[in-house]
């Protein structure tokens, strides 16, 4: 069964290069994607995604702030944080906050996808 994944980040080719990955993926499909944690907030409540993958550092509301109120909306919705500054967010942090995982910019896109399907599927990562 494919699962919705909405793609928030503020630097355009990276969104881009996101939704490819993710279209690409038999098991995944992109429901939308955000320029902002504002914006992500609000199309999450419009599509209802079954994941949300997040850069930390976004203008308007980042995405810990994004995290934050996501959780509280939609508390069972899995968060993967994707950013370059995912070393300043250590496990406990994103544990407390809801967020599911953390993954930096400069791990391989496989480590992503592999988290991704974890989240659904905890025996695939």
């Amino acid at each position: 069964m494919m699962k919705s994944v909405l793609i928030a980040d503020d630097h355009k080719m990276i969104r881009h290069a996101l939704v490819d990955l993710f279209a690409s993926q038999e098991d995944f499909e992109v429901c939308g994607e955000a320029e902002n944690g504002q914006e992500a907030l609000e199309m999450a409540r419009v599509f209802l995604p079954d994941l949300i993958l997040l850069d930390l550092s976004m203008p308007v509301m980042n995405g810990l702030e994004a995290a934050c109120a996501l959780k509280r909306e939609m508390p069972m919705t899995p968060i993967i944080v994707f950013s370059e500054y995912g070393d300043v967010l250590s496990e406990q942090e994103a544990r407390s906050t809801g967020i599911s995982a953390v993954v930096s910019k400069t791990d391989s896109l496989t480590i992503l996808l592999d988290r991704a399907r974890s989240v659904f599927y905890p025996m695939a990562a």
